[in-house]
């Protein structure tokens, strides 16, 4: 494959210095085709290096204020508003996300860093208060208050290489933990910017954040398995979550993995809206994403309406130059993604689903030939079997996947069937059913009446079964990343 010369080189940042070392990592362009950037990978010394660093300024962040430390993420949230055109363009090109969403991505970075600010202000004034109420301890009282759990190491992913890096970094450093970043290896450069705005902001001690992206297989145990590491802040998948948890011993989980959400639709919902969000659902950023509606479950009467408004609605959606404003969506990640959902979308047929659009790997025209084999055309499903492996397992592409159920019960044995229960949508007009579904449904989060999203992270979110630990957002980020002091007076 022919590459152009990259247009970037991007360093590691261990303990206030920007390093070289003797390995790179080539990030691919998903607009133009080529490599347009190389950034320096951490080996097993400089992930140690890092690790020490982190470990060691410990005691310096404890001694930083809320006052302080609000400070400087409301500085890192204008660093990133002044450099949005470059950050939005980078994802486009590392991420394969179109112009449109990547800039919204870019704003959605700012806003997570600013709000971690007001939340950790308001989370160290709530300490407590407590008096003796057991027999031989009249008399007693006590102060419970927060302070930092230590290092955090932030193990992101490549879908949202910004706003998700910005989830995790945010609430650790307005929390007062040092950090240790290791970004995707296939989206690191957005991260590298983070690392750079970082770096210029005054009083952020040396130390307190480290960047170090390299390849899982090299650093990656070294990181997750070091005992200085107090809590792992990660989103990534199923199989790479439970390694991580593996190695890592007894330290604060905070994870959100894989997802499958099924989408629960009752005859009596409007149809209408519901093939809206179940269409932007599955096709938000190539279906790329773990709370992407990935099985639609429709009520056996309502079916061949809802395939049949599901099938116009795609229509609409194109895939095209990724700096096109109108653009909809691009490529997947990598050619084995689009194999993968290739796959899944065979098995489905091949056990007796109707295709009624899509199906196969087709570039629009105008794609560089390299980057062809890494499209998938938006895809629908009709009269799924229950035993099609799509309708249990994560396949991150844009594909609608419809199949039908009798009853409520059995609407809830489908769903509940997947290893995976992040998220999950119910569409009925019945107020006492969508709450009786909502709590019987086994997921962290269930939108009632629309597409499961996460917006910036004000509501707790997170995965039930392998879908992860603990639940993220920046307020409930912040008080998993602090630990309770009771000082008894």
């Amino acid at each position: 494959m022919a590459t152009r010369t990259a247009q970037r080189t991007e360093r590691i940042y261990v303990d206030g210095d920007w390093l070289e070392t003797g390995a790179s990592i080539s990030v691919s362009d998903l607009a133009d085709g080529g490599t347009f950037a190389n950034v320096a990978a951490a080996g097993p010394a400089e992930a140690r290096n890092a690790l020490a660093a982190a470990h060691e300024v410990k005691p310096t962040m404890r001694q930083t204020t809320v006052v302080e430390r609000a400070e400087w993420c409301e500085t890192i949230a204008d660093g990133l508003r002044e450099r949005e055109e470059e950050l939005a363009e980078i994802i486009v090109r590392e991420a394969g996300k179109p112009i449109s969403s990547a800039r919204g991505e870019v704003g959605s970075a700012a806003e997570r860093f600013d709000r971690a600010a007001e939340e950790a202000r308001n989370i160290v004034s709530k300490g407590e208060f407590r008096e003796g109420s057991t027999a031989g301890h009249e008399g007693w009282q006590a102060i419970v208050k927060h302070e930092p759990i230590g290092s955090v190491l932030c193990i992101t992913p490549y879908n949202y290489p910004l706003a998700t890096t910005a989830l995790q970094v945010a609430p650790a450093l307005a929390a007062g933990n040092s950090v240790l970043l290791k970004p995707a290896s296939k989206t690191p450069i957005s991260a590298a910017i983070l690392a750079e705005v970082i770096a210029d902001v005054d009083g952020i001690p040396e130390g307190a954040f480290n960047f170090v992206p390299g390849e899982a297989s090299v650093i990656g145990d070294i990181l997750t398995g070091d005992d200085r590491i107090n809590a792992i802040a990660m989103t990534g998948s199923s199989g790479a979550g439970k390694h991580v948890a593996k190695e890592s011993g007894m330290v604060n989980l905070h994870m959100e993995l894989g997802g499958n959400a099924p989408a629960i639709v009752f005859d009596d919902a409007d149809l209408e809206e519901v093939a809206g969000a179940c269409t932007s659902g599955s096709l938000k950023y190539a279906g790329q994403r773990c709370s992407a509606v990935s099985r639609v479950l429709v009520e056996e009467s309502a079916h061949d309406d809802l395939v049949e408004r599901i099938d116009y609605n795609m229509s609409t959606w194109q895939a095209g130059d990724l700096f096109d404003e109108d653009t909809a969506f691009g490529p997947l990640i990598s050619e084995d993604q689009a194999e993968w959902v290739e796959e899944l979308v065979e098995d489905a047929v091949e056990k007796g689903a109707d295709l009624v659009r899509g199906g196969t790997r087709e570039a629009p025209d105008g794609v560089p030939d390299e980057l062809g084999s890494q499209f998938f055309e938006p895809t629908l499903l009709a009269n799924v079997p229950h035993d099609a492996r799509i309708v249990d397992e994560e396949q991150f592409g844009p594909v609608a996947v419809v199949t039908t159920f009798e009853g409520r019960e059995e609407a809830l044995e489908i769903a509940n069937g997947s290893d995976l229960a992040l998220d999950a949508a119910v569409f009925t007009s019945d107020y006492n059913r969508a709450m009786d579904v909502a709590e019987r449904v086994d997921a962290g989060g269930v939108r009632i009446n629309g597409a499961p999203s996460h917006g910036l992270g004000d509501v707790p979110f997170g995965g039930n079964k392998d879908s992860g630990i603990g639940r993220e957002g920046i307020d409930a980020s912040i008080h998993e990343m602090m630990r309770k002091k009771s000082i008894v007076l």
